[in-house]
């Protein structure tokens, strides 16, 4: 297999739980740049951090995944904080402090590099919505976590540059198939909806691929979508059928919510 190489492009922040006396570095590109690169494919993370406490640790902690941070700006001022809880097992959120993130920009240096990747991720959050048609016309695979924003204009001003796009859902209905379908004739190549425990679907213009879950105990949910996505698109890059992309992504999903702390285990490689 030619050596691949994937960017993370977007967010990062810090979620604190106060009541439990506990903070972790992440965000949707983070998280999904740590489970890639974990899955054996060499990752770097283009964003902007706060100089404060928590950026540091957050570069620290990139750096020891070994993920290439050159692109990673520490900026005057805050890292992003989401404010977070953990009740019944399930993540509930507080306020969200958006810091140096409020304000972050991409330079024409940080798009060139992202271009030079095969494949660019990035995030509804990742205020880099701007930049996906020059990607997009460099050649590089472009993969979008729309999370549970359906509606957002976001979604059709940029459907047309993205290649595997992912979304979150309640439940698996027709109107959820119509809607996966609209997407790739507006120009995805595959859309994929997450069901949470319920699994997943996904349409290639062609036919529809549904996949479950694997059985785990529920820790925290906290990074569920992020790590299928990282999965998921791991199989694409090396050329894997949509089904098994699906396995791929429920395995390292699984093993991401069976623990509270979000890093702590190497995700699960299906065999090839």
């Amino acid at each position: 297999m030619k050596k691949m190489k994937v960017a993370a492009l977007g967010d990062n922040c810090v979620d604190i739980y106060p009541r439990l006396g506990r903070y972790y570095c992440t965000g949707n590109v983070v998280d999904f740049a740590v489970h890639m690169q974990r899955l054996g494919i060499p990752t770097s993370v283009i964003s902007t951090t706060g100089d404060d406490v928590f950026g540091r640790q957050l570069v620290r902690e990139l750096k020891m995944e070994d993920i290439d941070t050159s692109h990673l700006k520490v900026a005057p001022g805050l890292t992003a904080v989401s404010y977070m809880d953990l009740i019944d097992r399930e993540r509930t959120y507080g306020d969200y402090v958006e810091g140096v993130m409020e304000n972050v920009e991409f330079d024409a240096e940080d798009i060139r590099f992202a271009c030079d990747h095969d494949l660019v991720h990035t995030a509804i959050w990742g205020n880099a919505t701007e930049h996906l048609p020059q990607i997009h016309e460099s050649g590089t695979k472009i993969s979008f976590d729309y999370a549970d924003e359906l509606t957002d204009p976001l979604v059709e001003q940029t459907i047309p540059y993205v290649d595997y796009a992912f979304f979150s859902f309640v439940e698996h209905t027709a109107e959820t198939e119509e809607y996966l379908k609209d997407k790739v004739r507006r120009g995805a190549k595959t859309a994929v909806a997450t069901f949470g425990d319920k699994g997943s679907l996904a349409w290639d213009g062609e036919q529809f691929h549904s996949f479950g879950v694997f059985p785990t105990t529920v820790e925290n949910t906290v990074g569920a979508g992020d790590s299928f996505i990282a999965g998921f698109m791991n199989g694409v890059l090396r050329g894997w059928s949509v089904k098994k992309c699906m396995e791929q992504g429920a395995a390292v999903s699984a093993q991401v919510v069976s623990i509270f702390d979000p890093w702590e285990r190497r995700p699960m490689q299906v065999a090839d």
